[in-house]
């Protein structure tokens, strides 16, 4: 049990953090093995480097980067820890996908369930004499497999999320597996089709207000035939289309009076002009790009390699070969002043593909309790009574 009223004392049932060990500050690759995405998957080998000023970056912020992989299934925690070295812990997740959080709570969407962490610790408690904080699941919203990618949370606590395979917007339902409350104009009907490839969503001013489709089909699977120019940013306050002819853009995210979006199809990092109705590039990265947070005059995104080796039919393709540079699975920091990459981590190895990052403000060396973990059947915390 957690003794509250002990500052600096921790449960002796804390979770230990045996699926990687702390990472070095001084450039040098760390290599833990990843954990499997299923019990019957052996595990695979991911050497993982950084830049040199990744531990000061991050504690001069007072922050830690949680990213997901769906690929191996992984939620991942960087933070910064007391003895001058990166802390890193990863935990299973089935198909780890949308996430967003801070340090009281984090939400993830995974294979069939969106997800609600807690951080059990108090102010000035810590886990194993070092974590700051531990996020248990204590909620599990079960959809159903329906593709689900990104999440946003209302001001009044209310959860929206992506619903892919049905071309929606939904939020939680007491009894079924959700409750549709947007769908773009030109999808006739709801069906398990994947028509459009609805994938980002941006909150503005506590509400869902932008959405991000790989095109505008309305038949089974249509948006796979137009992913080179067929992309669009939907408005969904007014249904109007307010961007067009980009590449599969993801993560609309609404930061300092824009729109930005990454256009993932181009390798580019930008905004949506809405007069024009277009993508304004500001930087290129060298990946499929996924996932975007922002954080005290930087752009946090995360990059992923390709699926099948070679980014077939995209701009991304020919920008990598004029550049003579290799794809990249990893996270990139970058200026906001001059599109400089500020800095990175990179994973190479088993791990190819990541999906989404966000930023945990005031959070040191944290560690979460996977669902499929040991450690969360003995895990125990009670609440003060008073």
């Amino acid at each position: 049990m957690l003794d509250p009223a002990d500052s600096d004392a921790a449960p002796d049932t804390a979770p230990m953090n045996p699926d990687a060990a702390p990472a070095s500050s001084d450039n040098a690759p760390a290599s833990p093995e990843t954990a499997p995405a299923t019990p019957e998957t052996a595990p695979a080998k991911t050497d993982i480097s950084f830049s040199g000023g990744l531990y000061g970056f991050l504690k001069s912020n007072g922050v830690s980067l949680a990213f997901t992989s769906y690929q191996s299934g992984m939620l991942y925690v960087f933070g910064h820890g007391n003895d001058r070295k990166l802390a890193m812990h990863q935990a299973v997740y089935p198909q780890a996908m949308g996430v967003i959080g801070d340090g009281r709570r984090i939400y993830l969407a995974s294979l069939s369930q969106i997800i609600r962490l807690e951080n059990v610790l108090g102010p000035g408690q810590r886990a194993n004499n070092k974590h700051d904080k531990v996020y248990v699941p204590r909620n599990f919203q079960t959809t159903g497999a329906v593709d689900l990618h990104e999440i946003g949370v209302r001001d009044n606590g209310k959860v929206v999320f992506v619903n892919t395979k049905y071309s929606c917007l939904c939020e939680f339902s007491l009894t079924h597996s959700f409750k549709p409350i947007w769908k773009p104009a030109f999808i006739s009907k709801l069906a398990p089709e994947d028509r459009c490839h609805l994938n980002g969503l941006a909150m503005r001013d506590g509400a869902p207000r932008y959405v991000t489709a790989v095109c505008k089909s309305d038949v089974v699977d249509g948006w796979r035939d137009r992913r080179h120019d067929g992309g669009i940013v939907i408005d969904i306050e007014t249904d109007d289309i307010i961007g067009e002819g980009l590449s599969m853009p993801h993560s609309p995210r609404w930061h300092d009076g824009k729109l930005w979006v990454v256009n993932s199809g181009t390798g580019e990092f930008g905004w949506i002009d809405e007069r024009k109705k277009r993508f304004v590039p500001f930087a290129f990265c060298p990946g499929f790009m996924r996932g975007l947070a922002f954080h005290n005059g930087y752009a946090i995104v995360t990059l992923s390699k390709p699926r099948y080796k070679r980014f077939d039919g995209l701009a991304l393709a020919d920008s990598l070969e004029e550049k003579d540079a290799d794809p990249w699975c990893g996270v990139q920091i970058i200026s906001l002043q001059d599109g400089a990459v500020a800095q990175w981590i990179r994973f190479d190895g088993a791990i190819q593909e990541l999906f989404d990052v966000c930023v945990l403000p005031g959070v040191k060396d944290a560690i979460t309790v996977g669902p499929q973990s040991v450690e969360l059947q003995t895990f125990i915390t009670i609440e003060d009574a008073g």
